[in-house]
């Protein structure tokens, strides 16, 4: 039995998961996809990586990172993630485990002693069964690795930039969210209080809890999604 499928029936997911999947699919109908989707999925994969970093480190200013002079190990690691995932991604669903030793090595060099590079401080056995296997719904998989690994801290000072990159590897290997423009991390910014109350809910294993990470993650993907027509917009003036 796919261990994943119930979660489908928590109350309100399987309608905020059907709204998700038609935000994404609806944005990626934006005309410049076509005509500038180099330049979309360049700009979103900054964007990402700045507020995948600003969740770690309180903050960088976008327009300061675009001239590159904002040189943090935190944030240089994080862009160096985004840079890979594209590559990673096509490995993503049958080796993770060297997909997660790669991700460490970008996002922690400079932080953390060489030694320890690439070694995760806990098991990953289970996050990895749900991506090898593709367990439930992509969104709801995603979720899931996401929410694991925020709980495992199996990367040290690096590991929030490592579970949003897994979850973004998620959606893009699965097919969701092919060119990996749905700027959740944005909106996990925007919205921090309740990204990490929700996340700190889901540690609980409870139902009400993985409820509330669940609803956090369709949300933020909604929201994510419409991302991509403000950058799309952006492109075309």
């Amino acid at each position: 039995m796919d261990p994943l499928a119930p979660l489908l029936n928590l109350a309100d997911i399987a309608d905020a998961v059907k709204g998700a999947r038609a935000a994404v699919d609806g944005a990626y109908r934006h005309p410049a996809l076509r005509r500038k989707g180099g330049q979309v999925a360049a700009e979103i994969s900054l964007r990402c990586a700045v507020a995948s970093a600003s969740l770690l480190s309180g903050g960088y200013d976008l327009e300061l990172v675009r001239s590159g002079t904002v040189l943090d190990p935190v944030l240089q690691g994080s862009l160096r993630v985004a840079e890979s995932l594209p590559a990673l991604a096509a490995r993503w669903e049958n080796a993770p485990r060297q997909v997660f030793a790669r991700l460490h090595l970008l996002a922690a060099t400079g932080l953390v002693p060489a030694d320890a590079l690439g070694r995760p401080a806990a098991s990953l056995d289970r996050v990895c069964s749900y991506i090898v296997s593709r367990s439930g719904d992509p969104l709801i998989r995603a979720a899931v690795v996401h929410g694991e690994l925020l709980a495992l801290n199996a990367f040290g000072p690096v590991n929030g930039i490592i579970a949003r990159a897994a979850a973004r590897l998620t959606l893009v290997a699965s097919g969701l969210d092919p060119r990996g423009l749905v700027a959740s991390e944005e909106i996990h910014l925007a919205r921090e209080p309740e990204y990490l109350g929700a996340a700190g809910a889901f540690a609980t294993g409870t139902p009400d809890g993985i409820r509330s990470w669940l609803k956090h993650c369709t949300t933020a993907t909604t929201m994510g999604a419409a991302i991509i027509t403000e950058v799309g917009d952006l492109a075309l003036a």
